[in-house]
This record gives structure tokens, sequence and C-alpha cells, in this order.
């Protein structure tokens, strides 16, 4: 069988965690058992593929609670199995949605991972460089998955360290603060620390590097308001990644940790339980894709991205997937391969132009915000925009915001960017829905009140 170049050996993870799945949920009919196998290097590395690992089935939720959130995804009608989905999109979710639940069951139960490598490394008898890294990695996930439950919910009950079923129930919601204390402090550790190397061999290509940790703090600090500090980590990676000359070559399956891609979420369809179904597929070109007529009418016929969202027949098989995603089945394993990109050096370039904005509009058509904003533009085929018609600080805001969805289409930016800009109740007016501000975020499960039943600890978000 052909080496897997990629971090997620799945049988090794599944050794480590024999009782499956609900050996890492925190419920209240059983202990979290203490774990003394953590011991050697190679324990450790198996502990961080194993968090890696959770990362794969969260790919769903920048689908439901993302891009069906946005105004790029639309469901037209529930069907069997949709209601979920359809009462997201339609912003009449409740509390009691599945989608929600298993979200934040996901994201604990990603959290719970990371906890176990991080109580036990700092004692381990094993290479320091090594330990740092494993370490490193272990705070980059569990800061992400913090940063998604945040963006999602606002403050949420956190742990820094494995706890107990009882332990757990006592835990309440955290502030704003706390949230981003948590989160840029693990990312800043890594970065100050050095606890990241910038890249890997081969064998381990999809690892967390230090780019990615100073490219999701940028994020980090741009979603708190925190421009300044922002801009500075950001310049950091300027000139340190590149853009593709074809914005295409960016998705292909056989381009994969591209020089663009600062971290992605590593996929092998050639190993089962490693791939992933067709994402975003529809039967026949004829069918309703579901995309937005704001997404179907944004680009201009010359725009090297506008292909990209345009479906086609994968060959050999009865299904349409977009050019984005274009991939062919395995002939064993019946899976598809793409890797889901969360981070790549675009997004660094139009962050960092949102963020020198954001300290001061400045009004130069060669600005170092204005150069890296057409940087982008222009790679998709474009003429270069003109600070003149961008002449203050809401337009280059706009700007930028418009150039995101250009960009990054069901690549689960969209929502999250128009909560952070401001821009989320304008654009969702679009699709005939007139959101209030408590929309912004989702009703904590019913699930997790009950377990608490405490409202002082876990309290319902407003409206809901």
């Amino acid at each position: 069988m052909k080496k897997i170049k990629q971090i997620l050996p799945v049988l090794a993870i599944f050794t480590l965690v024999s009782c499956g799945e609900d050996f890492f949920d925190l419920r209240p009919n059983y202990e979290v058992p203490v774990d003394n196998t953590f011991k050697t290097a190679d324990d450790f590395d198996v502990a961080v593929k194993g968090c890696y690992a959770k990362l794969q089935g969260q790919v769903n939720y920048y689908l439901e609670l993302c891009e069906y959130r946005s105004d790029n995804l639309y469901l037209s009608a529930p069907t069997a199995g949709t209601q979920d989905r359809y009462d997201i999109d339609q912003f009449r979710e409740t509390p009691s949605n599945g989608i929600i639940e298993d979200a934040w069951a996901n994201f604990n139960n990603g959290v719970y991972r990371c906890n176990m490598v991080l109580d036990r490394i700092d004692g381990a008898d094993i290479d320091e460089t090594l330990k740092a890294q494993y370490k490193g990695e272990a705070l980059f996930i569990r800061a992400y998955t913090y940063f998604n439950m945040y963006r999602l919910w606002s403050g949420v009950p956190v742990t820094k360290k494995v706890v107990t079923v009882a332990e757990a129930l006592r835990i309440g919601r955290s502030s704003d603060q706390q949230m981003y204390d948590l989160i840029a402090g693990d990312l800043r550790a890594i970065v100050d620390g050095e606890m990241l190397p910038y890249s890997y061999n081969a064998e381990d290509t999809g690892r967390a590097t230090m780019g990615a940790a100073k490219a999701l703090l940028g994020k980090v600090y741009l979603t708190f308001g925190h421009a300044s500090e922002a801009a500075e980590i950001l310049d950091d990676l300027i000139g340190q990644y590149s853009l593709l000359d074809n914005v295409a070559d960016v998705f292909d399956v056989d381009n994969k940790m591209n020089s663009e891609i600062i971290f992605a979420v590593r996929f092998n369809k050639e190993v089962v339980g490693e791939g992933h179904g067709a994402w975003f597929s529809i039967t026949n070109l004829t069918d309703n894709s579901g995309q937005t007529p704001v997404l179907q009418s944004l680009y201009e016929d010359n725009d090297a991205r506008k292909p990209l969202i345009e479906y086609v027949q994968v060959p050999g098989v009865n299904l349409c997937l977009m050019r984005k995603f274009m991939d062919t089945p395995d002939a064993t394993t019946k899976q598809y391969g793409n890797d889901q990109i969360l981070l790549r050096y675009a997004d660094v370039l139009l962050m960092y132009a949102e963020a020198l904005n954001e300290i001061g509009y400045d009004a130069s058509q060669d600005s170092p915000a204005m150069s890296v904003l057409n940087q982008v533009h222009t790679r998709a085929g474009l003429d270069p925009l003109n600070i003149t018609d961008i002449p203050d600080q809401d337009s280059f805001r706009r700007a930028v915001c418009l150039e995101r969805q250009k960009e990054f289409p069901y690549e689960g930016q969209r929502w999250f960017d128009l909560v952070r800009m401001g821009y989320a109740a304008e654009a969702i007016a679009s699709e005939g829905h007139a959101i209030q501000n408590w929309q912004l975020l989702y009703p904590i499960p019913t699930t997790e009140l009950e377990r608490i039943n405490d409202p002082s600890l876990l309290w319902q978000n407003p409206g809901y």
C-alpha cells in the first residue's frame, strides 16, 4: 500500500482510544479514567495524531453552521434528514437542533484529547524539542477549537486540563476576556516559545507550523478587536508564503499542501476511514445547487474564481462536484480525498489589509493595505482596484469583505467574516431574513443546559 503522507493513522488512534468516541465525552454516567499510557515519544505522537483526527469530523460544521448561515448557500425547503439544516438556514434553529448539539459535543471531545496530551507532556522523559512540538500542536488545536466555539456561542465552559465528570458539571461559562486570554494565550505561548517548526519533512507534512499559529493568532486578534496586534503578527507572514499564479491550482488534489496552504485538515482517500464523502455534491447538472443568487451574480466574467463554483460531472460517477472540490473517488474505498483548507496565504493577505485599515484608513494607492488587497484581487485576473473608488475606512472594509466572499466561498469563512466586520444583518437581509443581534450567536444546546442544570453556571444565549 502506498505510504500515507499525512498524520492521521486511524488504526493507531483507535488503538489508543479503544473505548470509542464515548470514552472522550464528559457524560455524567461515568468517571474519566486515569491514563498511564503516555510515556514514550511514540505514545505522545499517537495521542497528538488523535487530536488532529478529531478535526476530520468537523468539516460538516463549516458547511452547516457557516455556509448555510451566510448568504452563500441556502436550502429552499427541508427534506428527510435536513430539517435541522433548514432551520439554521432560515434562522429558526432551537436549542434542540441536532447539528448544534453534535458540534458542541465534537468540539469538547477535541479539547479533551488535547488536554490529555498537555496534562502529561511536561513530565515525559522525551527529547525537549519534540516535547515542545507536541505541546505546541495540542495547544494549537485546542486554541482553534475554542476559537470556533467562541465564534458560534460566545463564552463557553473551558478546561485547560482533564477533569472528572463531577468537576465538569461545576464549570461555568467564560467571559469574552477569559476566552480571549485562553485562545490568544495558547497561541502566544507557541509563538513566543518557538514551540513549532516552520516546516516538516514529507512524512509529517500537515502538522501545525509556526506559520499556522501566527495566522490563527492574527485571526483571533481581529475577531476580538485587536487590530494593531493582528497587523503585527500577520506582518511576520508577509512573503513567507506565496499565492499560486492560478487560483484553481490551490485546490488541485494533486497539488496538496502547496505554497499557499498554511494549515489544512488532511485526508487520504486510499485508506479506509481517511477519506470523505463528496463535498457539496449534486446528482445532475440541472439540480438546484443551493448557491444563492447573491453568490452567483458576484463575479465578473473574467474573474478566475468564477469557474471554481461551477458544477461539472465527475468522470464515471453519477455525481457532480464544484470545480473547487473536484476529485474522483478511489476505486477501492469509494472515498474522496480533498483536504479541508483552513488557513491559506490569501487569507493572511486579506486579514492584513483588514487590520491595517482598522488601525487607520490610508487614501494612497500604494499603501500596504491596498497593496495586499490588490495581490489577491489581481491574482484572479482582474485589473487592480483603485483607491479613488474606496474613499473611506468603511468603503475599504467593505472592499475587503467583498474580496473575501469572492475568494473563500464554501471554505467556512463567510459567516464569521460577516459577524466580525459587522455586516451580517445587512447581508442576510438580501435573502429576505431580518435578523437581530442575538442571532449572531447560536443557542446553547438543550442537552448541555439540562446536564449542568444550573443557569448561574450555564445559561442560554439571549433570544432563544
